[in-house]
This record gives C-alpha cells, sequence and structure tokens, in this order.
C-alpha cells in the first residue's frame, strides 16, 4: 500500500480484530480513503481515525468485527 508516496507492507492475515496500526502521512484524507477502500476489497471493517500521535499526524486504523 502506498501513502504519500511511502510503500507499506502490511500483512494482512495478521491484522486481527481488536488490533490497530499508526501510519504517518500529511495527506490523511486521501490516505484515509486509499485504506478504507483497500479495506473494503478485503471484507475487513474497520475504524480509520486522522490522529496526531507524539507530534506526528497520521492515520490510525483499528479492526472491527464485520
Amino acid at each position: 500500500m502506498k501513502i504519500d508516496g511511502v510503500i507499506y507492507e502490511i500483512d494482512w492475515r495478521e491484522f486481527r480484530i481488536g488490533s490497530s496500526f499508526f501510519i504517518p502521512c500529511v495527506g490523511t484524507v486521501a490516505g484515509k480513503q486509499l485504506i478504507e477502500n483497500k479495506m473494503r476489497r478485503l471484507g475487513y471493517a474497520v475504524i480509520v481515525k486522522i490522529v496526531v500521535e507524539n507530534e506526528i499526524k497520521g492515520l490510525r486504523v483499528w479492526r472491527k468485527k464485520n
């Protein structure tokens, strides 16, 4: 998955319900849309929030039950 010109390799099989990950990015609106589209294709229900963590802007993605 490529966000803000950076390629992220995520093992989607290990993305379990209740877990989350953070992706630092500036283009949060476009990044959020890209992640939501990818999750829809994979059949994963997620919550994607624009956040600032440790003074770094990005996206936090949580997997939830379908």
